[in-house]
């Protein structure tokens, strides 16, 4: 296993770094340190080739093309300081309230017009026993993008041989703040060979959150027993979107009742038999199958990206978590430190 770090571009006058992690079986992830970014994850085939499984770029300035600009996919990125959306732009904490950037129609969105998908993080490489991997850093200032309080974030990947990519979040505000961070990763197992409507999925979820016509959660939690988008029981992706005569942006409340780290979900391509395990401390996953997903957008390397081209399996905390009652562990105060894992497990 080893990590190795090359340059891969100049942004506002500083340095953009690529790191590659690799493990033992060949499996390989590139990250950025611009928006914390995971740009490629490939795993070699019997034949010597090798598929790419995730959407993202070769070249950097292709993170800011026209076409990518307009959709906006936060391809790979870490998106904060609160993932998914916010009500109306705004939250009251603490007795005051504040006023966030309307980049969603009304609502924001993954931190704001500059959240830390667009930072460039620091990063040192991690002294692991049994597993390679980076560390990225993160300082957001009182109320940047609105939010109140200095944060200190902290993001490790790690790939060990076991085919484990892990992402451990970490975060220590000085003031009462929301957070909730997640990883952007879209996947196509078939490594973009077909859509992923014929992956298989299953979830260990028996409820979800009811959203809005604007996107935006409720805070109605919704029992599954009996819906067409009930995954405790595996279904194939186009099954159900034809069934709900609709794509996947479904907010799943986990059944497992802790921040413990447990398997969650499961998606499997049968064409070729790979599999892609996730586990998480988190209590609920955003399962997002790209139908906003602008089919526009293609990597240099031929592999076409768009509508059900790839899924997102988002762990994070409740959206719009701040504007409800009893969302856990939405706030995280003065002094505490936010702590969360997600292990994405690729079988080849």
């Amino acid at each position: 296993m080893q990590a190795t770090k090359s340059n891969f571009a100049t942004h506002n006058n500083q340095e953009i770094d690529l790191f590659t992690l690799t493990n033992d079986n060949g499996m390989t992830v590139k990250i950025m340190n611009y928006g914390s970014t995971i740009t490629s994850i490939t795993v070699p085939n019997q034949d010597g080739t090798r598929d790419e499984l995730v959407c993202g770029f070769e070249n950097f300035d292709n993170y800011f093309s026209k076409d990518y600009a307009a959709n906006a996919p936060y391809f790979g990125s870490i998106v904060g300081r609160y993932s998914s959306q916010i009500k109306d732009a705004k939250f009251t904490l603490n007795g005051k309230q504040y006023e966030l950037a309307p980049n969603c129609g009304d609502n924001n969105l993954h931190g704001g017009v500059l959240g830390f998908d667009k930072k460039i993080w620091t990063v040192e490489t991690s002294n692991l026993k049994d597993a390679t991997g980076v560390k990225m850093s993160l300082i957001s200032n009182h109320l940047e993008e609105g939010f109140p309080g200095n944060v200190v974030i902290q993001v490790s990947f790690s790939l060990n041989n076991a085919n484990e990519l892990s992402i451990k979040y970490q975060a220590n505000p000085d003031a009462d703040t929301p957070l909730s961070l997640t990883n952007h990763t879209y996947f196509n197992l078939s490594g973009f060979a077909d859509s992923i409507e014929h992956h298989s999925v299953q979830v260990q979820a028996g409820k979800k959150l009811s959203m809005d016509d604007t996107g935006a959660a409720t805070g109605e939690i919704v029992n599954l027993d009996g819906q067409k988008d009930d995954l405790r029981t595996t279904q194939t992706i186009k099954d159900v979107h034809i069934k709900m005569n609709d794509g996947f942006e479904h907010y799943y409340i986990f059944d497992k009742n802790n921040f413990e780290l447990e398997k969650v979900a499961e998606i499997n391509c049968p064409a070729n038999g790979r599999k892609l395990e996730i586990s998480s401390s988190e209590p609920g996953m955003l399962f997002y199958t790209g139908k906003y997903t602008s089919d526009a957008i293609v990597r240099e390397t031929g592999e076409q990206f768009g509508k059900f081209r790839a899924f997102c399996c988002e762990t994070h905390r409740y959206p719009n978590g701040i504007n409800m009652e009893n969302a856990p562990k939405c706030i995280t105060k003065a002094g505490e430190t936010f702590e969360s894992e997600t292990v994405f497990k690729l079988s080849f």
